[in-house]
């Protein structure tokens, strides 16, 4: 093989698309000594976690070496190019586009042709498998460091956490639209968590989620404790190793969650959310679909009001965590 390496070109989406896309780097590592990843700036610490990936780069950087092929799993102009400057022979990227000829080898996602629920792992896997690559488990892995574990020791000692805890994560990335974002069902979620268990709830978010969060907690009252802006990637999912489970909306952060092994609920509220494509993978998870009657254009980025999460249905959230619970004891 003249080139031993092969290169991932995931620079796009969320911190969760990164995530997921890390799958495909595994597949390619059966084909090739070492994968290393393109991926924008923000997501650079993500994608440090992703043991199938050696080396990680940033967007725009010089790429460090020669590589024998290339998958491009989040298409633009820019990333299409990129392989094709470098002169990497094999091309994998999505087809249908204006930029697809400068692949060798063209997808067709599955979402154009109808699909709406294969998992987006799978769909993604297709790339890797356009150059005979591929993986029997499609879960994502996420490898959190000692020194991320000591880390989220030392919050739960600040905040004296000294047993189980429950995490909550109650935002997501395209709560962008955070002066409409609705917090009462996550007041009243928080407070049956400590009422019913009788143990703390760890709030966690970005330092731009701070105000949502902190509204939270002070509406929860006694048991509920803010970490928003506390807590980097690799911190949260130590939290999420220890916790005795993890209920979160649809992020980046529950499929960390998941990928660390954590018991995992995960909250699709829009009608458009699609779960199971987004649905967290893992040893230990539940999804609480939409139930919510969103009219038909509404779609998280342009969503007036989030109504759906103003009628968050907590007795449906914590059925699912005590079935998932349930059926982790019984393991």
């Amino acid at each position: 093989m003249p080139f031993e390496r092969a290169l991932l070109v995931a620079a796009g989406g969320g911190i969760g698309d990164t995530l997921l896309a890390g799958v495909v780097s595994r597949a390619l590592r059966t084909r090739y000594a070492a994968v290393d990843a393109v991926v924008l700036r923000a997501h650079a610490d993500l994608a440090s976690h992703v043991p199938s990936i050696e080396r990680t780069i940033v967007l725009g950087d010089p790429l460090p070496d020669r590589y024998g092929a290339a998958v491009v799993t989040w298409a633009n102009v820019r990333t299409a190019l990129l392989p094709w400057r470098a002169r990497i022979p094999v091309r994998v990227g999505q087809a249908r586009r204006l930029y697809s000829p400068l692949f060798t080898h063209r997808v067709v996602v599955r979402s154009e042709l109808g699909d709406r629920t294969t998992h987006w792992t799978q769909i993604l896997l297709d790339y890797a498998r356009a150059i005979g690559c591929d993986v029997a488990d499609a879960a994502p892995e996420f490898a959190v460091r000692d020194d991320e574990r000591a880390a989220a020791d030392a919050l739960l000692r600040v905040h004296d956490v000294r047993g189980p805890y429950h995490v909550l994560h109650s935002t997501r990335g395209l709560s962008a639209q955070r002066a409409r974002w609705p917090i009462a069902g996550f007041v009243a979620l928080a407070r049956r968590l400590v009422a019913r268990d009788g143990v703390p709830v760890l709030l966690t978010g970005s330092r731009e989620d701070e105000p949502i969060v902190h509204a939270i907690a002070d509406g929860a009252g006694p048991g509920v404790t803010t970490l928003a802006g506390a807590t980097p990637i690799g911190v949260f999912g130590a939290l999420a190793e220890k916790a005795r489970a993890v209920v979160a909306m649809d992020s980046g952060p529950m499929h960390v969650a998941a990928a660390v092994g954590a018991p995992t609920v995960g909250i699709f509220a829009l009608q458009s959310d699609e779960p199971d494509r987004w649905a967290p993978k893992g040893p230990r998870v539940a999804v609480v679909r939409p139930t919510y009657p969103c009219p038909p254009g509404h779609r998280k980025e342009t969503c007036p009001d989030f109504a759906c999460v103003r009628e968050l249905d907590e007795t449906a959230i914590l059925r699912a965590l005590d079935g998932l619970l349930v059926a982790t004891a019984e393991r």
